[in-house]
């Protein structure tokens, strides 16, 4: 099952199912040393005329052992108000270190998963340590791809950057990683046997953001779930050695789930990014248009339309509800705790009256304290009185 999944951006797997339960927004801003959102300080530099240096570690990695960045990167100043050309894969020249050191790159995933997900550390803690730093490895995978395609200033800047990425993927999975993210998912990959198939998937979510703004049927934007956050699920259940291809379906339909009801909840936030995720059909036969979207309040229309497709949500985390029982036993509490979160932000919205537009429900601190309390007791009863 997911533990991972993306702020006025287009969704990304990993924050999406790791902040499940608690996200509270679209995620924190991004920090200076993220794929391309570092490249456009330097190009911001550039434009004042200077000549930049590509910024090291995030500020919540210096000093936690990263490691740091081998051979600056400069950026020559325009010539003649020429405008700056951003190297979309810039981090690929600046990020390489010398040497290949897993331990210093599994302190830069931990950083990374911390610095951008703050409840990281909970949902962790429902899992045996064994397994802390592999989904540590794994989101900090997601969520640089997710950076790349977010933080890039045009759609074919991203797909530059994610190509780039794929081709990091690539030489992980021939036992030639080079950025720290990979160098320690590679570690992660050969202890579990990780397909790369998967992470793939996530890659082509992401390229997918860029291209795709609107969805005809609810079957086109399963297909998109399918690729942004099952492949989570799958990748968790994969860590315990488990491919039994019915506990891998139920999987998917927990993180279907997931990323649906984050999809109702969010609908303003995505109208004004410029996506709409409902799907066309479904608006056509509840008599919804777009011009609706961009109103204050939900009309009835659109309140039918969001009831309709919350129960479409539920009916995903009810199919997927098995797994809690039938999963690992290690991995089994934080089944759980997702289903509750993503049917807690189902019964939210339902309280708002399917009015997403007039404010975005959200799922309250106590109520996610109960959650968490409740499958952090399940977890050191399944193991034994491990934290």
């Amino acid at each position: 099952m997911a533990m991972l999944t993306p702020a006025q951006k287009p969704r990304g797997l990993a924050r999406r199912i790791f902040i499940g339960v608690s996200h509270s927004g679209r995620g924190p801003a991004a920090i200076g040393y993220n794929g391309l959102g570092r490249d456009r300080i330097v190009v911001q530099a550039a434009k004042r005329g200077q000549t930049g240096r590509l910024p090291g570690l995030p500020a919540t990695a210096q000093g936690s052992g990263c490691m740091q960045v081998g051979t600056p990167h400069s950026v020559p100043s325009p010539q003649h108000g020429q405008a700056a050309v951003r190297d979309p894969v810039a981090w690929r020249l600046a990020e390489l270190p010398a040497g290949t050191d897993l331990a210093a790159a599994e302190a830069f995933c931990r950083a990374v998963a911390r610095r951008h997900y703050e409840n990281f550390t909970v949902a962790t803690r429902l899992v045996p340590p064994r397994l802390r730093q592999h989904l540590a490895n794994v989101y900090a995978f997601a969520r640089w791809a997710d950076d790349l395609g977010d933080e890039s200033a045009s759609s074919a800047e991203a797909g530059a950057a994610l190509a780039a990425w794929r081709e990091e993927l690539d030489a992980c999975f021939a036992d030639r990683p080079r950025h720290p993210v990979l160098v320690a998912l590679a570690a992660t990959i050969r202890e579990a046997g990780l397909d790369r198939q998967p992470f793939a998937d996530l890659i082509d979510a992401f390229e997918q953001d860029q291209k795709q703004t609107r969805y005809a049927t609810r079957d086109e934007l399963q297909g998109y779930c399918h690729r942004s956050a099952d492949p989570v699920g799958r990748i968790v259940l994969a860590l315990e050695g488990c491919r039994d291809p019915r506990l891998v379906s139920m999987s998917d339909s927990i993180c279907t789930g997931l990323q649906l009801v984050n999809f109702w909840q969010d609908i303003r936030r995505d109208r004004l990014a410029g996506r709409v995720y409902l799907p066309l059909d479904d608006m056509t036969r509840h008599g919804v248009d777009e011009a609706m979207l961009d109103a204050p309040s939900a009309s009835p229309a659109l309140r039918r339309l969001v009831a309709d497709e919350v129960e479409w949500a539920r009916r995903c985390f009810a199919e997927g509800a098995p797994l809690a029982a039938a999963a690992p036993a290690v991995l089994q509490p934080a089944i759980e705790m997702f289903i509750g979160g993503g049917r807690a932000v189902a019964d939210a919205i339902e309280r708002a009256g399917f009015d997403t537009l007039a404010r975005r429900p959200t799922v309250g601190r106590w109520a996610k304290t109960r959650l968490a309390a409740r499958a952090w007791w399940r977890s050191r009863v399944a193991g034994g009185g491990r934290a």
